[in-house]
């Protein structure tokens, strides 16, 4: 490791194979906490390679607990969180309005690190019971149309880092490599990404898989589609500057979106808005990302991907696939 932090501190990037083994040899306790620590805290002070990236993500890949649900066409909505925005728990709110749509999702999750409250906080506090069960994981797909995926329980590689990234309190590039690292390997993915460099590096490696995929980067900063200005997407076929008015929304304001600086106050905004008490902002915003999720797995318009989204909030479907899942993890 001392060799390799050297070379970092010069500025240097290290391959995609050393990349790898670096991973590997964290999970396997050959290093001491500082020295992750500050193996960490490089990446937060110079960019991350493509290289760096892609050996550090498939490292992840290899060494999580699979689950194999291919039988269904599942998508995955999950931001890289980072964005220092202390958003209500956006993705995770389209996930089930996304499920009460008629589609599949396998959203992979975590505790919050550099925010308040991260999509794990608010589904445990909700009620919702982790497992790593597959065939649990199938029935509340098959019944409740999601499944969630507590990323510790399949990557318990990184129990050596855990500690080390709470403490440290801020984005590292694990945030970077959440979405990738989801272990159900998804056929479809709608990604948020914290600034444009990522987007681009996300995109160049999708573009070299057969995943059918969407990733979002609002231009004022939000790893989603915020609604409060202008949002950039790029998907396998197109790359575009969306704006609210573009699917007759409105633009709102940041605080329209503020989730509250505790996990209890998330959750409250969480049941207000899937109850359907959200305000109309709220409740756009919601729509606008589980709209792009089913479009991105159905072929079709964002604009009909956001009827559909409203009609599974408003018909109370979504509700219902979270109070199913509450109660089948339960069991």
């Amino acid at each position: 490791m001392k060799h390799i932090l050297n070379r970092l501190i010069n500025q240097e990037s290290i391959s995609k194979q050393e990349a790898r083994t670096v991973l590997v040899n964290i999970s396997e306790g050959k290093y001491n906490q500082s020295q992750i620590a500050s193996f960490l805290t490089v990446y937060m002070m110079r960019n991350i390679t493509l290289e760096e990236l892609q050996g550090f993500r498939d490292a992840l890949l290899d060494l999580c607990i699979p689950v194999d649900i291919s039988d269904f066409n599942a998508i995955d909505l999950c931001g890289t969180g980072g964005d220092s925005k202390n958003t209500f728990n956006i993705s995770t709110l389209a996930s089930f309005i996304t499920a009460g749509a008629g589609v599949k999702v396998a959203k992979h999750g975590n505790y919050g690190v550099s925010s308040a409250s991260g999509s794990s906080n608010v589904m445990e506090a909700l009620g919702v019971k982790f497992t790593n069960n597959t065939d649990n994981l199938k029935n509340t797909l098959d019944k409740a149309g999601i499944c969630v995926m507590h990323a510790p329980l399949f990557h318990p590689a990184m129990k050596n880092v855990a500690p080390i990234r709470r403490e440290l309190g801020v984005k590292t590039f694990f945030n970077m490599l959440g979405p990738m690292v989801n272990p159900a390997f998804p056929k479809n993915q709608m990604v948020g990404v914290f600034n444009l460099e990522l987007q681009r590096l996300y995109a160049y490696l999708y573009q070299n898989t057969d995943k059918n995929y969407s990733i979002v980067h609002a231009l004022d900063g939000y790893d989603e589609i915020s609604l409060t200005g202008k949002a950039k997407i790029i998907t396998n076929t197109s790359e575009i500057l969306l704006e609210p008015l573009d699917l007759g929304l409105k633009q709102i304001n940041q605080s329209d979106i503020f989730g509250g600086e505790t996990v209890a106050s998330s959750a409250k905004i969480f049941k207000n808005i899937i109850s359907g008490n959200g305000t109309e902002a709220q409740n756009n915003v919601v729509c606008v990302n589980a709209g792009l999720a089913i479009a991105t797995v159905k072929n079709i318009s964002h604009k009909e991907g956001l009827i559909l989204a409203k009609e599974s909030l408003a018909n109370g479907n979504a509700k219902a696939s979270l109070d199913k899942l509450i109660e089948l993890s339960n069991k």
